[in-house]
């Protein structure tokens, strides 16, 4: 039994990892999900790297259980090597089921194979180690982590807001009695306010405007509410104009900026009922 455990399964761990190294270098893989994908745009370089460490992890842990197997020494380099893999493994897997959808297929295939290797080396070890993989797991789960997917999915309006802040709930009031459709994004959600933050803005509500390939971004309840109504307003300019025979005059397009005020995404995440503070910017990327 020590003989699989320490050398036959690392053997066919190299393999499985080798296999899809193979693929890989040639734009195949064994594993199609959406989850592979979207874990390889979690890593700071290319995938491939990832599975030719996975090839030297595989090779060490074989090696040094066939030491094992003869000398005592390499029996604790062998449970290091194990168990560093292991708890590697554990931190990348976590991560990807907390930041995707769906995690990677071949990824959960390779922890399975350690996983295997260690329950069959040592049972008592292995269980003495549970409670530090399950405390890896949980460190993670307390963090704040973006997930990875697109928040501003196709053209609209999406509107950054909390339940507790007055000023949300003022934008929303006014959506509602004018009728006006938009996509929700709450500030509670990690994702929603890295991308606030990621914006350089810090202050809620948060108006975006997506049409085509240009996007707008109002921040504040009063410039928020304004580009509505000059919107309002210019639609009802011109369409006197065209109904008296005119032409109708050109309508300032810089909203103005009169002092408003937002709260501030930080604080409402320690203290929903804190954080309102004076804004006064507009800012239009395209």
């Amino acid at each position: 039994m020590r003989f699989v455990s320490r050398v036959v399964l690392p053997a066919l761990l190299f393999v499985y990892i080798g296999y899809e190294t193979w693929l890989k270098l040639h734009h195949q893989s064994l594993c199609s999900a959406t989850g592979c994908r979207l874990a390889g745009e979690l890593l700071r370089f290319p995938s491939i790297y990832l599975n030719f460490l996975g090839l030297f992890a595989a090779v060490a842990i074989g090696v040094l259980g066939v030491l094992s197997l003869r000398k005592r020494p390499f029996e604790t380099l062998y449970f290091v090597a194990l168990y560093a893999a292991l708890a590697f493994e554990t931190i990348m897997i976590s991560y990807q089921i907390l930041a995707n959808p769906e995690p990677c297929l071949f990824c959960l295939g390779v922890y399975g194979g350690l996983l295997l290797i260690a329950l069959t080396s040592r049972p008592a070890w292995f269980l003495y180690a549970l409670p530090i993989l399950g405390a890896i797991v949980f460190a993670l789960s307390d963090l704040a982590i973006p997930r990875n997917a697109a928040l501003i999915g196709g053209d609209g309006l999406y509107l950054i807001a909390s339940e507790h802040c007055p000023h949300c709930r003022k934008v929303k009031r006014y959506f509602a009695d004018h009728h006006v459709r938009y996509t929700l994004l709450g500030v509670d959600d990690p994702s929603v306010r890295h991308l606030a933050k990621a914006l350089g803005v810090e202050e809620i509500p948060i108006l975006i405007r997506r049409k085509g390939d240009s996007m707008r971004i109002l921040w504040g309840d009063t410039p928020i509410i304004a580009s509505f109504e000059r919107s309002a307003a210019s639609n009802a300019s011109e369409s006197n104009a065209s109904a008296a025979g005119g032409k109708a005059s050109e309508t300032d397009r810089n909203l103005f900026r009169p002092e408003h005020q937002g709260c501030s995404i930080d604080e409402l995440s320690e203290n929903p009922e804190a954080g309102c503070a004076d804004n006064t910017d507009e800012v239009k990327l395209r």
